[in-house]
């Protein structure tokens, strides 16, 4: 673990310098979705797997991990820190990825790297402008605006009538939710939408490459917090039916 150097806190916490040799080996993780995107890189040489798994992530995440680690020839001793999407997403599964991640980083001493599961979405397609947009259920859907990478309008939850009109044409909605609410989004966006792609999901293979473009900071295990955007899981029954 040569290039990782642990620092000790006065209030017994600890934390990690990162150089760029210790980038080299990374594992990345989403469970934000109904996705199980995995990847594990040593150096250039990336291995993942991306795979529709509803609402299975904790079974499958650890063995799937296991594999992908084999065929790199690698074990999670060798792993120079852990990045996984924070979210926002659905509860379930931010809260599985965290806590499998934050275990694996207690376990072998290494720093984790959260980075915002939208963040990832926009990387994960091939274009320079993108509204990231997951769907959240209870109609509303999580929403952020990148250009370049460079997020220009932050993490929100709000319904497709109201998301934040970007500046400009030439931007491609992605993501689950603008498949769940595809015909209320253009008529919000207009002529500032070029495309859209209802398909796309955050990938690890982009959270590969985000981890190690140094704007999302390494933290301690312990230190590393999820972004739910939404404090509410449920509707209760009278807001269903007033929904309705």
């Amino acid at each position: 673990m040569s290039g990782r150097t642990a620092l000790v806190w006065p209030a017994m916490m600890w934390a990690f310098v990162l150089t760029p040799f210790a980038m080299n080996t990374l594992v990345a993780l989403d469970t934000s979705t109904e996705f199980l995107s995995l990847a594990v890189a040593v150096g250039d040489s990336v291995r993942s797997v991306h795979q529709h798994v509803g609402q299975q992530h904790a079974e499958l995440t650890l063995p799937t991990l296991s594999r992908l680690l084999q065929e790199q020839g690698i074990g999670l001793d060798a792993v120079d820190a852990i990045a996984f999407g924070n979210g926002p997403g659905a509860f379930t599964g931010l809260r599985i990825g965290c806590g499998l991640a934050q275990g694996l980083a207690l376990a072998h001493e290494m720093p984790l790297i959260p980075v915002s599961t939208l963040a990832v979405l926009a990387a994960s397609v091939s274009a320079s402008r993108v509204l990231a947009c997951l769907d959240a259920r209870m109609g509303q859907v999580y929403w952020a605006a990148y250009v370049d990478g460079v997020e220009v309008c932050p993490p929100g939850l709000f319904t497709p009538e109201d998301v934040p009109l970007p500046d400009g044409e030439g931007w491609l909605l992605a993501g689950s939710g603008a498949a769940a609410h595809e015909a209320a989004l253009r008529a919000r966006l207009g002529a500032a939408l070029a495309a859209v792609d209802g398909q796309a999901s955050p990938r690890a293979e982009a959270l590969i490459s985000l981890a190690r473009g140094g704007r999302w900071p390494a933290c301690p295990p312990d230190a590393a917090e999820l972004c739910y955007v939404r404090d509410k899981v449920a509707l209760k029954t009278h807001e269903r039916l007033a929904a309705a």
